[in-house]
């Protein structure tokens, strides 16, 4: 059954003018209008609607939540980048929240705060140690200038490339593919352009250096941190053997 616009606004916490907006900007269509002016939302138009939020909820504009509509014309796929997301800022959420326990139980015990423990969770320079030691100070102040001055929007864009690109690793890795095989080679070619998007990275904005992406793949696997991103190591070892290939092909 169709929902009227009052409903919809009270299931999502929206309000019926940002409905009416969205239909006025061709960004949500109502499935249908009444005789009185009344609109009405079907299922298909609860789903859009379903991504259009989480896709604001990220950070992202009006102009850029239609571009990924566009480009993303699979709902399944669509929902499973932003449910890889969310799932990431939940593990965020978690980790400032555990922070937060540690330091009240600190404080009540009269115990000493440990700074590493207080901010966990909160800060993204927390590998800044360790880029400078693999790649250069250089490298990690020039991108670290490029994170900050991404913007709120820029930053919510950026992470959500990210986690769909891993979404899609997992995914692979879930169903067997082989590093050889044509999906995971154009899972690798996004992987190597995502990387040469960020500044201080060797072969920034041209071809990456192949020692570096050589050398970044095997780390995915040595280092357990990297590696839950790809849902373990075995998909961890998907994207090292995948990029191995890419890099003796292409770079």
């Amino acid at each position: 059954m169709d929902s009227s616009i009052q409903e919809v606004a009270r299931l999502t916490g929206t309000t019926s003018r940002a409905l009416r907006h969205y239909d006025h900007v061709g960004l949500l269509r109502p499935s249908r209008v009444g005789s009185n002016g009344m609109r009405f939302y079907d299922a298909a138009a609860l789903l859009r609607l379903q991504r259009i939020l989480l896709l604001r909820e990220l950070g992202l504009g009006l102009t850029e939540v239609r571009r990924v509509l566009e480009r993303e014309v699979d709902d399944v796929a669509a929902l499973r980048r932003h449910l890889a997301v969310l799932r990431a800022e939940q593990e965020r959420l978690a980790r400032q929240i555990a922070s937060v326990e540690r330091t009240v139980t600190a404080r009540e015990a009269g115990e000493e705060l440990m700074s590493e423990q207080m901010f966990d969770g909160f800060d993204h320079t927390v590998y800044r140690e360790e880029v400078e030691q693999r790649w250069g100070v250089a490298a990690y102040e020039e991108s670290d200038r490029w994170w900050r001055g991404l913007g709120e929007e820029g930053r919510a864009a950026w992470q959500a490339r990210q986690a769909a690109l891993q979404a899609d690793w997992r995914a692979a890795a879930d169903r067997g593919v082989e590093p050889g095989s044509e999906e995971a080679q154009q899972l690798a070619a996004r992987h190597v352009a995502w990387l040469a998007d960020v500044p201080g990275t060797p072969g920034h904005g041209g071809t990456p250096v192949r020692a570096y992406i050589e050398g970044l793949a095997d780390m995915y696997v040595a280092d357990p941190r990297f590696a839950a991103h790809y849902g373990g190591q075995d998909g961890a070892e998907l994207v090292r053997d995948a990029l191995h290939r890419y890099a003796e092909q292409h770079l």
